[in-house]
């Protein structure tokens, strides 16, 4: 597998769909991960999070494309606001509990993500939703 997955603070859908090509650009505020699968991954930490269902929530348009084609290609997601909100609001504690669970998932399906590395994602994914909060602006995730 080898997935470049980029977390990105824009102040809209729009703005955010233009990254589509190339990325976001270096004026963005963003993360940078590779080899998992983030819109699974926005869906199962929604779930572990708020809880609720896998299917229910991809059935609900979750993760929600701004730009491009999931299935071939470049692709720009957006984190839901119920996923924001939770990030935001998660202590250190949770969000290490959260990354234990999602690590455990992905486990059980035959991908390994060492508990470290899924607690850095995890957390360094929070913090950057807290910074676009304060910024009036939302995250995005461009995955190549």
């Amino acid at each position: 597998m080898s997935i470049i997955v980029k977390f990105f603070v824009a102040p809209d859908d729009t703005s955010a769909g233009l990254a589509l090509k190339t990325g976001p650009g270096r004026a963005s505020e963003s993360l940078s991960f590779g080899n998992f699968h983030p819109e699974e991954a926005v869906v199962e930490w929604e779930c572990l999070l708020v809880g609720g269902g896998f299917e229910e929530l991809v059935e609900a348009g979750e993760p929600r494309v701004v730009a491009g084609q999931d299935n071939d290609g470049c692709v720009v997601f957006a984190i839901s606001p119920r996923l924001t909100t939770a990030l935001a609001d998660a202590g250190h504690a949770m969000l290490s509990d959260v990354a234990a669970s999602w690590a455990e998932l992905r486990a059980e399906d035959g991908e390994v993500i060492d508990t470290e590395i899924a607690e850095a994602i995890v957390g360094d994914l929070a913090a950057l939703v807290s910074s676009a909060r304060r910024q009036n602006q939302s995250v995005y995730c461009w995955v190549a």
